[in-house]
C-alpha cells in the first residue's frame, strides 16, 4: 500500500473518533466561569445585551397571527447571589396577549458569553394570568445557570441553555456559522444556526438563527420585523 492510502486511511480514523468522542462527550452543563467576570451589561456577536435593544418578530399566517416583542429592560435583577439582567418577552396571537416571561442573563467579560440565569413566566388567558408553566431560578429546586450564547461559537458544539431539572432543560447544538437568510427587516449573512431540543419532550425539535450585530432573527416560524434601540 502506498503513502497516500495511509494518510487518507489515518485521516478518516481521526475524523471517526472526533465525531465518537463528540458523541459520547454528549452535552455541556458545568460551565466555568469567574462571578467577579460576570456583567449585567455586553454583547456578543450574536446577542445584544444593552439596556432599550429590542426586537420584533412576527409570522406571516393570517389566521393566527403571532408577534413576539423582546424587550433589554433597564432593569436587573440579583439571582443566586449575581445581578443579572432582566429581557422581557411579550407573547401576543391575533392581538391578544398570552405570555409574558421576564428573562435573566448576564454577561461574561472574560469569554463574551451570555448566560441564562431563569425567568418568571406569566401565562394569560383572556386578560388574566392563568400560570406561570416554564418558570425557574438558578439556585432554587436543583436549577442552574445555563449558557444562552458563547462568545466563540464552534460547529457542532452542544450545550445546555436551561438547566431545571422537571421543569426546562432546553439545550442547543450549533449547526451552521455561514447562514444566509431574508426576513422583513433586511437580509443577514453569516447566522448561526442553532437547534434546540430539550429532555422533556425527546421529540420536540425547533431552529432559532441569530445574525451578527442583531442577535435572534428566526424564531421557529417568527421572522425578525424590526431591531433598533428604544428612543432612536
Amino acid at each position: 500500500m502506498n503513502k497516500k492510502f495511509w494518510m487518507l486511511f489515518v485521516l478518516c480514523m481521526c475524523l471517526y473518533s472526533f465525531s465518537f468522542a463528540q458523541e459520547e462527550c454528549g452535552w455541556t452543563e458545568d460551565f466555568q466561569v469567574l462571578s467577579h467576570k460576570f456583567s449585567t451589561t455586553g454583547s456578543n456577536t450574536y446577542f445584544i445585551l444593552e439596556p432599550n435593544y429590542y426586537l420584533i418578530l412576527e409570522n406571516s399566517d393570517a389566521e393566527e397571527h403571532v408577534k413576539l416583542v423582546i424587550t433589554v429592560l433597564n432593569e436587573t435583577k440579583l439571582v443566586d447571589g449575581l445581578e443579572t439582567r432582566i429581557v422581557e418577552e411579550r407573547e401576543s396571537v391575533n392581538g391578544e396577549l398570552i405570555e409574558v416571561s421576564r428573562n435573566y442573563f448576564a454577561y461574561d467579560a472574560n469569554t463574551s458569553s451570555i448566560f441564562y440565569f431563569g425567568e418568571d413566566v406569566d401565562i394569560y388567558k383572556n386578560g388574566e394570568v392563568v400560570n406561570n408553566h416554564g418558570a425557574w431560578i438558578a439556585g432554587e429546586n436543583g436549577a442552574k445557570f445555563g449558557l444562552m450564547i458563547p462568545g466563540m461559537v464552534l460547529l457542532g458544539s452542544r450545550y445546555y441553555q436551561e438547566i431545571a431539572p422537571g421543569v426546562a432543560m432546553d439545550r442547543a447544538e450549533v449547526l451552521s456559522i455561514t447562514d444566509t437568510l431574508a426576513t422583513p427587516a433586511g437580509i443577514f449573512t453569516g447566522c448561526l444556526i442553532i437547534e434546540e431540543t430539550t429532555t422533556l419532550e425527546p421529540d420536540a425539535k425547533d431552529c432559532n438563527i441569530y445574525a451578527p450585530g442583531i442577535g435572534l432573527i428566526k424564531d421557529g416560524d417568527l421572522l425578525l420585523m424590526e431591531h433598533s434601540y428604544k428612543g432612536e
